[in-house]
């Protein structure tokens, strides 16, 4: 991809008074809300939503299928963000990209696209999240263990960024209906932990008056059905190495990861030929608010086969926990368990955190939805899913929102279709337009005053 005509940000742009090029002058330009005599029309309803929703349908799964076929890593979604980046325009959005700071090996990528559609009538700012990256191969689990994994589109990372570009397009064609305005951030560096800071850090939540947040995420419910996370969402996670010396130092290190990998709660992801009937009672459990996922703690430890250089032998340990207050019970657990090996414990850095949504924010959606959907329409999840976390926690963190999962399950299909991560994650592309008619509808209503 060309490199973007206008430079990437960093806070230091954005406060340092140059910022007339990126998102803060993006942000603070526009044609004032008077200038449109639309503004004079009817709020937007549901019923106008799906009338221009139902006209992008096949358009938005073409653009899912291209970027199926074109997955990019972390830092890598050139070609995700153009592609992005031109249909915005094309629906009359001022667009930035070249957005955010993230480093791939020795070298710093930009490519966040943020864009903003103004309303006709005045309202609240409103933004909406959706990732770009696919998946690594060694983020994959795959059928066979010993056959390695490609890069894939296989967390539904191309269906957040098509509705992402269909919520715009639809709101793009109602802008004269519209209050207020939304921000659109298409964030890399999901999987890799890396792309929220990076946006963040350009200043766009603090510099365009953004008072909240929404995003979607697919997951292995009914095509059709949402669930909301009041009060739950996903963990974060920790790490953890142990250094062990001395002549037996590799049998010490083996029998001290199985002591570590003892601390969990919860077993780990099962082979697949046995894990529907698992993750069938896991999303069971999530729905269940005393259910065994309230509390949980999940570990991964790897243990060196041979000492290095110096005669050291390193535990690596992972580990999620929920609620996330664990981390500092398992951090002592840890150095207890250490403690008869002589063992050096470090924790090489913070522990990233967990996301939770506000109860009333992720209540209000599933009303909302409830209302203009149906009533089956929603499901709550009262815990967290313990293999996947989520850096838009840290979205959370600066203002409120919602973080819900988008069922992407075809009706009578096996649970490992629709669940992310798994190399036979194949989403049901009818939610992509039940996920666009649902959150443009929503954003449309939280812009109003």
């Amino acid at each position: 991809m060309t490199r973007p005509n206008k430079p990437a940000l960093s806070r230091r742009t954005l406060l340092g008074g140059t910022a007339a090029a990126g998102v803060g002058a993006v942000l603070a330009s526009g044609t004032p809300a008077a200038a449109d005599p639309g503004r004079r029309r009817n709020p937007i309803d549901q019923a106008a939503v799906d009338a221009v929703a139902a006209r992008l349908d096949d358009s938005l799964i073409a653009l899912r299928r291209d970027l199926h076929q074109h997955p990019e890593t972390t830092g890598l979604e050139e070609r995700t963000a153009a592609a992005v980046a031109d249909r915005l325009r094309a629906a009359g959005l001022e667009v930035t990209t070249g957005v955010g700071d993230i480093v791939v090996g020795e070298e710093t990528k930009h490519t966040g696209v943020i864009a903003v559609l103004r309303g006709a009538r005045p309202g609240r700012t409103v933004a909406y999240r959706a990732d770009m990256d696919a998946v690594p191969g060694n983020g994959i689990i795959a059928k066979d263990p010993k056959v390695p994994a490609a890069t894939a589109h296989v967390c539904g990372h191309d269906l957040h960024t098509t509705v992402g570009v269909g919520v715009a397009q639809v709101l793009a064609q109602l802008r004269s209906r519209l209050s207020g305005t939304v921000v659109f951030l298409f964030q890399p560096g999901e999987e890799g932990l890396a792309g929220a800071q990076a946006l963040i850090d350009t200043g766009v939540l603090e510099d365009g008056g953004v008072e909240e947040i929404h995003a979607l995420h697919c997951g292995p419910y009914p095509v059709g059905q949402f669930a909301v996370t009041p009060g739950s969402g996903l963990p974060g996670q920790d790490w953890a190495a142990v250094t062990l010396t001395g002549p037996d130092a590799v049998a010490a290190a083996g029998r001290l990861k199985a002591e570590i990998a003892g601390l969990a709660t919860v077993a780990p992801m099962p082979a697949l030929a046995s894990s529907d009937a698992y993750l069938e009672h896991m999303v069971a459990d999530v729905q269940t608010p005393d259910g065994p996922l309230a509390r949980f703690v999940v570990v991964r430890a790897r243990a060196g086969d041979k000492p290095d250089a110096e005669g050291r032998v390193t535990v690596d340990v992972t580990f999620r926990c929920w609620p996330e207050e664990r981390n500092v019970e398992i951090r002592e657990e840890i150095r207890r368990l250490a403690q008869p090996y002589g063992g050096a414990v470090t924790f090489p850095k913070p522990p990233f955190p967990a996301l939770v949504c506000p109860e009333d924010d992720a209540n209000a959606l599933a009303r909302h939805l409830r209302c203009e959907l149906g009533p089956g329409s929603v499901t709550v999840n009262h815990a967290a899913f313990p293999f996947n976390g989520e850096d838009y926690a840290l979205f959370l963190e600066r203002v409120p929102g919602t973080y819900s999962f988008l069922g992407v399950r075809t009706p009578g299909a096996a649970i490992m279709t629709s669940y992310p991560h798994c190399e036979t994650f194949v989403p049901d592309e009818r939610a992509i337009g039940v996920g666009v008619r649902a959150m443009a509808g929503w954003l449309a209503a939280r812009t109003r005053r």
